[in-house]
């Protein structure tokens, strides 16, 4: 039975209609991606979805007692709460039985008689309710949430009104993602998130979320990796396909072909009709050209398929830009630090004519500070800098203040495009080309810069930097507003063969978006934020790939075993065990079969790890001293009489975190010493 249905919806603004006829079927624990241009309607189909709007016709429907949890582009938290409190809102009913709870110990320690069985009982149905609704997971739930979405500890107790509007977006998804509704609506999720951040909601939504979703994402690799079906507004109109995103282009490929054929073969039609009637229409044949006449445009009105607006492949003759040399740019032993942060260390990096680089990592890793120091606006605290002589740079920037808006697109690219060898500028209908190149129409080419969106503007923008003649491209994270459609459209700018009319220059590429850069970059450049720095040869997705390879190999067997059982919010194991339970022995780790014991003089010595100077037998028996605590414990949290006390049970738990952060340090260190 669906969890969510539209039917027949219809709704619009003033005279633009957003939806007409909409029918859309949502199943429990069913993950759908919402795609379309910017501006068709997708967060208008997630608030009707959500209650939060009407439609002019139609109906929405929801299964009874669904949750909804529904994730804005602005999410409303308060600002006089902690990252931390903020998130644990979430939680709100299990705070509520956690207070109650404190002050019903309070008043156990004095009833008698009934009153103190009524207690009792009262007490034993909210440990019933709290212990059904995960109560004594919800502190590691919101940790695990808190980092998976790029936040440090040290920022869990900042005010959210001292948190920056991307920090306060995440911190909205966290609370959202905590409360675990049936169906959960996303808007633009990745749009704070760096890359880490971002597969680590894929893996979330992928693999441990139960409810169903549906998600507006521009983010391609997360729409592949989490959805199972694609559904797309076009012209107010929704069209489903099953899959993933790369099924959809494949099927939605098919589909353009086949309006296309269609399309042509009406054009060819029409064409004979008019000539027709425009041959006969004042003969002997006057009265079948009239009637004919009437006919085509009776067809012309209720049958005409019009031609896919983004079927062509881009096709332009760009200016060339000057050669450059044999060096665009170089770096070589660069340092830069702001204060005690350390964000470029011996930084080499020496880019030539054609090459296309990315530049990834967290958010505030230096990113942004590094292009500023190649193109001279910062400067590095050591290190010597080479720029060509020739060099022409176009520059992307997060910001657009610097440009003129009061032009119309074509006109401001007619200005923005530099004149070829002879002087001319581009023609009218050239700019124009180019503007449709970039998926403005007709209309929208008469539009001012400064009346359109932000996606729009940044469209049009970069449609004038790469066909700008300019040796060296800078994008400094182009694609944060643009749709699908677009960023696939400036992809395929940067990645055809100049003579088919794509970008032939230099490319500096940052970006979190993992699709554009696998795309068009053939080596990366990533930085931790600690000064260190990794220059890989090769695609994104080789870089991913190199990642997890590593990661895997590098992984201990106590590492891997975490690996395999992944914290689920929906099913995070509950610290407290059963009363007639008792949490089996850990096993003492084991040496590998032939492995030689290593006395501690042999043993490679550490200055920073305190543990690398413990002898090995002394360490076997701290591990065996640690297991037999955490045994204890867990027979003690298994004791009803324990159970019933929190003060007592909330300490065992606190004692029983540390046993295990104990046992994990001698077990690393136990296998770092049997693989040396």
């Amino acid at each position: 039975m669906p969890i969510a249905t539209l039917t027949n919806v219809r709704f619009g603004h003033g005279t633009r209609l957003l939806l007409d006829g909409a029918t859309l079927s949502i199943e429990p624990s069913e993950k759908i991606g919402l795609v379309g241009r910017n501006g068709c309607g997708k967060s208008t189909l997630m608030r009707l979805l959500a209650g939060q709007s009407k439609p002019d016709a139609g109906s929405v429907g929801l299964q009874r007692g669904c949750r909804i949890g529904f994730l804005t582009q602005d999410p409303t938290i308060e600002p006089t709460d902690t990252l931390r409190e903020a998130a644990a809102r979430a939680f709100s009913r299990l705070s509520e039985i956690r207070h109650e709870l404190d002050h019903l110990y309070e008043a156990l320690s004095h009833a008698t008689g009934d009153e103190l069985d009524r207690l009792l009982a009262r007490q034993s149905a909210l440990d019933h309710e709290f212990d059904q609704g995960g109560g004594y997971a919800i502190d590691h739930k919101i940790d695990a949430v808190l980092h998976g979405l790029g936040f440090a500890d040290s920022q869990f107790s900042t005010l959210v009104s001292k948190l920056s509007g991307g920090q306060r977006a995440r911190a909205g998804l966290a609370r959202l993602l905590l409360e675990e509704p049936d169906l959960l609506l996303l808007d633009e999720p990745t749009n704070h998130l760096d890359i880490e951040g971002r597969r680590w909601l894929e893996d979330f939504l992928a693999d441990e979320f139960l409810g169903a979703v549906v998600v507006v994402s521009h983010d391609r690799w997360l729409l592949d990796r989490v959805v199972s079906r694609i559904v797309e507004i076009h012209d107010a109109n929704i069209r489903e396909y099953p899959g993933n995103y790369a099924d959809f282009t494949i099927l939605r490929r098919e589909r353009a072909l086949t309006q296309q054929r269609i399309h042509d073969k009406q054009q060819d039609k029409i064409s004979r009709e008019e000539s027709y009637i425009a041959r006969y229409k004042a003969g002997q044949r006057a009265r079948q050209a009239k009637g004919r006449a009437t006919r085509l445009e009776r067809f012309q009105r209720d049958n005409l398929v019009e031609r896919p607006v983004d079927f062509d492949v881009m096709r332009l003759e760009l200016p060339r830009a000057e050669r450059v040399g044999d060096i665009v740019v170089s770096a070589h032993e660069v340092d830069k630090a702001f204060g005690p942060r350390v964000l470029l260390r011996d930084l080499e990096l020496t880019l030539k004519p054609g090459d296309r680089l990315g530049v990834v990592g967290a958010n505030g890793t230096g990113k942004t500070t590094l292009l500023r120091i190649l193109m001279g606006d910062e400067k590095p605290d050591k290190g010597t800098l080479k720029r060509s002589p020739r060099l022409s740079v176009g520059w992307f920037r997060q910001t657009h203040d610097h440009i003129d808006k009061t032009h119309p697109v074509w006109e401001y690219l007619q200005l923005t495009v530099p004149p070829r060898a002879n002087g001319v500028r581009l023609s009218e209908q050239e700019a124009r080309d180019l503007a449709g190149a970039f998926l403005f129409s007709g209309r929208a080419q008469e539009s001012l810069l400064g009346s359109l969106s932000g996606g729009e503007r940044a469209r049009a923008i970069l449609a004038g930097l790469v066909a700008g003649a300019h040796n060296l491209l800078i994008l400094d994270e182009p694609s944060n507003h643009l749709d699908i459609p677009s960023a696939e459209r400036l992809e395929q700018a940067l990645s055809l063969p100049p003579d088919e009319g794509g970008y032939d220059g230099t490319l500096i590429l940052v970006s979190h978006d993992r699709a554009l850069l696998t795309a068009t970059c053939d080596q990366i450049l990533s930085l931790d934020g600690d000064g260190k720095w990794r220059l890989f040869q090769g695609t994104y997705a080789e870089f991913d790939a190199q990642r997890i390879e590593n990661e895997s190999a590098a992984a201990s067997p106590r590492a891997a075993s975490k690996a395999a059982t992944p914290i689920s919010l929906a099913t995070a194991p509950k610290p407290k065990p059963p009363a007639t339970t008792v949490t089996q022995k850990p096993a003492r780790p084991r040496k590998q079969s032939g492995a030689p014991r290593k006395t501690q003089s042999a043993q490679a010595r550490d200055p920073r790890n305190p543990l690398s100077r413990v002898e090995l037998t002394e360490l076997e028996s701290r591990i065996q001293s640690v297991n037999a605590r955490l045994t204890d414990i867990d027979q003690q949290l298994g004791n009803p009489d324990v159970y019933s006390d929190r003060k007592k049970t909330t300490a065992l738990l606190d004692a029983r975190s540390e046993a295990e952060r104990e046992r994990g340090n001698f077990e690393e260190e136990w296998l770092r010493r049997a693989n040396t």
